[in-house]
């Protein structure tokens, strides 16, 4: 059994025989439970890979979200994103918003909800997506944007939050560009489109990207002030408290 795979089934051989002995299952009946069995590990070692492969690290989940905190939010917006119903339309989903409001929150829990559906799923920053790029060769290059614009769910967060010479501005629009109508794409940024020649000064390519990214895309704006440094603030509140 562990030769041909069954590797689910093979430590548990002995007990399983004497229970179906005992119960005096039918062959059937013993070939359909270690079928079960098998397809139910594998099935758990597929979403632990996947896991581990989209990169979405420690995150909090929506039940512990403030939807009252933002002076502004879409709560209808992002809850039907959270049912995936762009994944399949090949939508893009595009959080706005400054830091501290929760989209990278809103972002890793989407691409959760993705993994636990059975899509391949990759959360990278800004930063680290083009430093990534960046250091390849070119051969190594292109099969790095083959594998960005392959995975069925792609999160690009923090656009915004570090400025990025002209060959970066390049190197996202043709991550954008490459998925454009094909995959879905969730980007987050704390910066409105307007101010994206900030982000990517003397990059020419900033009106296509924009326009591919946001051709079929749904965009939210996130306003009101940092949830972060409200909860810092409490901490802060709770300690003084304890002093006295």
């Amino acid at each position: 059994m562990e030769r041909i795979g069954l590797t689910a089934v093979a430590p548990q051989l002995d007990d399983m025989l004497a229970h179906a002995s005992n119960q005096r299952w039918s062959p059937r009946q013993m070939l359909e439970h270690l079928a079960q069995i098998e397809v139910a590990e594998r099935a758990h070692r597929s979403l632990e890979r996947r896991l581990r492969d989209s990169e979405i690290k420690k995150f909090k989940p929506m039940a512990d979200f403030e939807w009252s905190w933002p002076t502004r939010i879409e709560r209808d917006v992002i809850e039907r994103a959270l049912t995936l119903d762009f994944l399949p339309e090949a939508r893009n989903l595009v959080l706005v918003g400054a830091n501290g409001l929760g989209k990278t929150m809103i972002a890793q829990n989407i691409c959760h909800a993705a993994v636990l559906a059975g899509h391949s799923v990759l959360f990278r920053t800004a930063s680290k997506l083009l430093t990534d790029l960046h250091r390849q060769t070119p051969e190594g290059r292109l099969r790095k944007l083959r594998s960005y614009a392959n995975v069925g769910l792609l999160c690009i967060d923090e656009v915004g939050y570090l400025s990025f010479d002209d060959k970066s501005a390049d190197l996202l629009y043709e991550v954008i560009n490459q998925r454009y109508e094909q995959k879905p794409l969730v980007l987050t940024t704390n910066r409105p489109f307007k101010e994206w020649n900030e982000v990517f000064p003397n990059a020419a390519c900033i009106a296509t990207m924009l326009d591919r990214l946001l051709h079929h895309a749904e965009v939210t704006v996130i306003e009101g002030s940092s949830y972060r440094v409200r909860e810092s603030e409490q901490e802060a509140t709770a300690r003084r408290r304890r002093k006295r």
